[in-house]
């Protein structure tokens, strides 16, 4: 077997917690004790492995021990008992302008960054220009950092990070910041190094970018490792967990505050027959059937229709079509049509889920209620997922002609 590009060995890692300090000499002979502190164990005893290649998410509540973890990683923590392996070069953006010199110009500073990154002068001087490009601060390199943004900040440091061309990149919750821009040109970013074989490992609050970008998920928990596998898994049972007293009688996992329920979703065919299999190019209709347990005002309901192995195809809602449900009111459906349906043959799972106008508020998630099958269907299409729908043109091309053989 390949070995991990990194693996975490029964790692623990302890802090003193200080009630008090003493502050000077004077106060330490004035008390006659030392200061008095108890010990944090923000890691205790965890142990996983990061293939080489994948991205790798570490999700958890403030204080589980995933930016500890993170700096144990790039040495910058040395943990009390255990070891960390890492193949290859590693570059971390763990914090806003780390290495960076506030007096020292945006010019200066990435000659002062890249070089405690491992770049040589001639190095730094040959991605210049693409490094001051990919930030998008070139009317700002020669002035101070302590005059930048955080934005700013953000994009220069993650910009010199990514220009070290590391084998292992480390990231901590950077992703967050900056604008939809900026946030585009990471996501590029670390597609394309995934397609160069990369070992990425994230740290974020942000769940939806980590079900996106990573391939498998470490959940951390008072610094301890509380679940570990493919992402969508692990970040529907963490959600889940958060809220499982909202989990139904059959102990499906769904979370929201649970005045409006979605009950169940049909697959609608002709005539309204249920239960039907939709093939490509045919109409679909999606029925989601809802229990309103008290009235409701101003909520969207939407849904994401995913492959069996998490792969998210689309997740259309009704604030996105321009529409809005004034008020739902006990038992009732809404229907989400497809004229034509572009999906390629293959089985898919539907997640439903009801909101609150402004996306902020869950009245009812619930991953994979239905799973449903497509058949192949015209456009006839053997790769991906869906179709475009288009048509090839072109004076080379004519009809295929199938012809049986004579005799």
């Amino acid at each position: 077997m390949t070995d991990p590009a990194i693996r975490v060995d029964h790692v623990s890692k302890r802090f003193r917690l200080y009630h008090e300090r003493n502050q000077s000499l004077k106060a330490s002979v004035m008390r006659g004790r030392r200061a008095r502190y108890e010990e944090f164990w923000a890691l205790d005893d965890v142990s996983f492995d990061v293939p080489v290649g994948s991205t790798f998410g570490l999700i958890g509540e403030n204080g589980s021990g995933k930016s500890t973890m993170l700096k144990c990683m790039a040495r910058i923590l040395r943990p009390e008992s255990g070891d960390i392996t890492l193949r290859g070069k590693m570059s971390a953006l763990l914090e806003l302008g780390a290495g960076f010199h506030p007096e020292l110009s945006g010019r200066e500073n990435v000659y002062l960054n890249g070089a405690i990154l491992g770049l040589s002068k001639k190095q730094l001087q040959s991605r210049f220009d693409e490094i001051v490009e990919f930030a998008g601060i070139e009317q700002f390199i020669d002035s101070p950092v302590k005059n930048y943004s955080s934005g700013m900040y953000v994009r220069l440091g993650f910009s010199v990070a990514i220009n070290v061309d590391p084998d292992v990149l480390l990231i901590d919750e950077v992703l967050a910041v900056g604008d939809a821009d900026f946030q585009r040109k990471c996501s590029e970013k670390i597609a394309e190094f995934r397609k160069q074989g990369k070992t990425i490992v994230i740290v974020s609050h942000s769940l939806p970018s980590v079900r996106t970008l990573c391939d498998e998920v470490a959940l951390l928990e008072h610094g301890t490792l509380r679940d570990l596998g493919a992402a969508p898994a692990v970040i529907d049972h963490y959600l889940a967990d958060a809220f499982s007293d909202r989990s139904d009688e059959g102990g499906h996992p769904r979370w929201g505050s649970g005045e409006v329920r979605i009950e169940a979703i049909e697959v609608v065919g002709v005539a309204g027959r249920t239960g039907v299999r939709p093939r490509t190019g045919e109409e679909l209709v999606l029925r989601f059937h809802y229990r309103a347990r008290e009235p409701v005002s101003d909520v969207m309901i939407g849904m994401a229709i995913e492959t069996v192995e998490g792969v998210v195809v689309t997740g259309p809602n009704t604030r996105e079509s321009g529409l809005r449900c004034d008020r739902l009111v006990g038992d009732g459906f809404v229907d989400f049509r497809v004229p034509r349906l572009m999906l390629l043959g293959g089985t898919y799972d539907v997640t439903a889920a009801v909101y609150s106008i402004d996306g902020l508020h869950p009245f009812d998630h619930v991953p994979h209620l239905l799973r449903f099958d497509v058949d192949q269907g015209e456009p006839l299409e053997e790769n991906g997922l869906v179709s475009l729908g288009g048509t090839w043109e072109g004076e080379a091309l004519r009809a295929l002609e199938i012809r049986e053989r004579a005799g």
